[in-house]
């Protein structure tokens, strides 16, 4: 029998893969791929625009718990942070709602996975969602929790920026966001696996 694999990914636009004209992100491609490799699972996609790491904290108990079921593989992957630059929260708040997540998800016993924010069109903001990702990436080092990091490889990818100048600077379009879906697929796949072979 086929196990039983659910993984919320819960997090901002990015997640929810806006400004993609085929309406699958990359959360759509990574789980689609899977399925190509053999590993069928379901996919809930708990994007929202504008939600920053305080709005998540706010509500991933309440989304993540209808979705957990007895007796199947249930895990979790988070992915925002740019919202929390465009709305100027600061950093200590941004860590604390990351800090308070993974808490919680330790607590429920969830495998989880973080994909970093993404890189925009402005120059500048990219090195302020840099810094971010840095301190993402170190509040889930200490908790042993994977890390992506995305900002650095994208902000160089001619097609990722392009795209997103074609847009609305943040949310890019089919092409590039099959890129960032080849960009987090092997780590992902790797914590998918060692998850459901553990």
């Amino acid at each position: 029998m086929a196990r039983d694999i659910r993984i919320s990914f819960i997090g901002d636009s990015l997640i929810a893969g806006v400004g993609d004209p085929e309406h699958l992100g990359w959360v759509g491609r990574v789980s689609a791929r899977a399925g190509t490799k053999g590993l069928p699972l379901t996919a809930y996609n708990l994007g929202i625009r504008r939600d920053t790491s305080v709005d998540v904290a706010a509500r991933w108990r309440s989304e993540i718990g209808l979705r957990v079921a007895e007796g199947a593989d249930n895990r979790v992957v988070l992915s925002f942070g740019i919202n929390d630059i465009h709305q100027g929260l600061p950093a200590e708040a941004s860590m604390s709602s990351l800090t308070d997540v993974l808490e919680g998800l330790a607590g429920w016993g969830l495998p989880t996975l973080m994909v970093g924010p993404t890189a925009v069109l402005d120059e500048s903001e990219n090195a302020s969602i840099g810094a971010l990702s840095a301190q993402f990436a170190a509040v889930c080092l200490r908790r042993g929790v994977p890390y992506v990091e995305t900002v650095h490889s994208l902000a160089g990818d001619p097609v990722w920026m392009s795209q997103l100048a074609e847009g609305d600077g943040v949310h890019p379009g089919a092409e590039a966001y099959a890129q960032l879906a080849e960009l987090v697929f092997d780590r992902w796949w790797e914590w998918v696996v060692r998850s459901t072979t553990s």
